[in-house]
């Protein structure tokens, strides 16, 4: 049973570690994706995917002007950078 219990623990601390933001914004005042998206590639990057993560945050897949992989999570009304992985 202990054995049990642990298991669970651990594996539920490191789903934690994994997860990304959380962006506690109404969606009525998001940006509109694609905007946001022509913004960013005006300023070099290349999305290979976007999507809206599970804290409710836009986050991206893809290239940056400099052509260095990149996972940056957006707040989706102001469009600032939250975290970059």
């Amino acid at each position: 049973m202990k054995l049990h219990i642990t298991t669970l623990v651990l594996a539920l601390g490191s789903t934690a570690a994994f997860a990304g933001p959380t962006c506690n914004v109404p969606e009525e005042k998001w940006m509109k994706e694609a905007d946001f998206k022509a913004g960013l590639e005006k300023q070099g990057y290349q999305i290979r995917t976007f999507k809206v993560s599970k804290g409710k945050c836009y986050e991206i897949y893809g290239l940056d002007k400099a052509g260095k992989k990149v996972e940056i999570y957006f707040d989706p009304a102001t469009g600032a950078e939250i975290e970059r992985k």
